[in-house]
């Protein structure tokens, strides 16, 4: 037999190592599902008013909470040299125990952003110096590394904005940064977990691509998203606890003398307004995309007609209640579910396309 005729013939494999799709895909999904965690201990934090407890960064140091009660005392006097407690909690009375408990929930929030980071960081160098990233797949594993980076530091900004000068809470574009570049990652972790998926099924597949539908979907989403960020930040939700009118009109009352651009960014009524009513806007975007998903996957068309469904539901709910917690919370987990189900969905157009 011919030398030729007995040589081995090359592979993909041999070229670039050893690449497990499959794995790496359990794992994106598996940091997608801490996002949605840490995006609801998030709006715990924020609903809870925690956000200012904790007046430094420490990222090492900083996992370790008050030991003692010398401690305690420690980081409570640093908490009340800041505006909020001046002007706010201290003339309330907050006690040591209250500020516990508003501490555990800015700590526990850092410390799960911590894990998030190190759950990303360490199995991406094993799988890197193990050659298991097939190929093209780094850079974007390295862009979503570098936005988990970003989210904290604007974490970090977003709470130093709130920390001195006349604010008594933290600014309301930081915490829409900061929520928005965590839906954005949870969004980018479904996309390529979904890639990975289909190269582990179908050797050589492309990566699916964006469609038109699914970049107007993804607009809309967004405005509402970003509003209700802004609802968050400047605790519009308790503009009203009527639902469909506020102040028994349809059209609120509000601050109109810097013109309707400025109050649509800074005035609590009119972002309320906006966010109860745009949120049909992006129903009726969310439709469309789950009509072209249908055909092919009946289960994903299911999950975003559902996750948009209770979506609204637990927004008139929080209205209601005058923005109960739990309800409230609730809200803002369905919000990151409906997230990652457009996600899907979208991946779904794009790799039919």
């Amino acid at each position: 037999m011919p030398a030729a005729a007995m040589r081995k013939p090359e592979t993909t494999q041999v070229a670039t190592g050893d690449p497990r799709p499959a794995r790496l895909a359990a794992w994106l999904l598996f940091v997608a599902a801490l996002v949605i965690a840490i995006v609801v201990v998030g709006g715990i934090t924020r609903l809870t008013e925690s956000g200012l407890s904790i007046t430094e960064w420490k990222p090492v140091t900083g996992t370790i909470p008050p030991l003692n009660e010398a401690q305690w005392q420690a980081e409570f006097e640093a908490y009340q040299q800041i505006p909020e407690y001046i002007r706010v909690n201290g003339p309330a009375g907050m006690t040591l125990a209250d500020y516990k408990f508003i501490y555990f929930w800015e700590w526990f929030h850092r410390l799960l952003g911590r894990l998030i980071g190190l759950a990303f960081a360490l199995p991406l160098a094993w799988f890197w110096i193990r050659k298991q990233i097939p190929a093209g797949y780094t850079p974007r594993l390295l862009a979503l590394l570098a936005l988990g980076g970003l989210q904290g530091a604007f974490g970090w900004f977003m709470v130093r904005s709130g920390l001195s000068g006349e604010m008594t809470d933290v600014s309301h574009f930081w915490l829409s940064i900061h929520l928005l570049t965590a839906l954005f990652t949870l969004a980018g972790l479904i996309w390529t977990a979904l890639d990975l998926r289909r190269l582990a099924k179908i050797p050589g597949a492309r990566p699916a691509r964006l469609t038109g539908v699914a970049i107007v979907t993804g607009i809309v989403l967004f405005i509402q998203l970003l509003l209700g960020a802004w609802v968050a930040g400047l605790d519009a939700g308790l503009a009203s606890d009527t639902w469909p009118l506020m102040q028994g009109k349809v059209v609120p009352d509000y601050n109109a003398s810097r013109g309707f651009w400025w109050a649509a960014a800074h005035d609590p009524f009119l972002i309320h307004f906006l966010h109860r009513w745009w949120a049909w806007a992006a129903v009726a975007a969310l439709i469309v995309l789950a009509r072209k998903v249908r055909p092919f996957e009946r289960n994903a068309s299911i999950a975003i007609h559902s996750a948009f469904g209770i979506q609204i539901l637990l927004g008139i709910a929080t209205v209601w209640t005058g923005v109960d917690l739990w309800v409230a919370t609730a809200h803002q987990f369905v919000g990151a579910l409906l997230v990652a189900s457009v996600a899907w969905g979208a991946h779904i157009t794009g790799r039919r396309a």
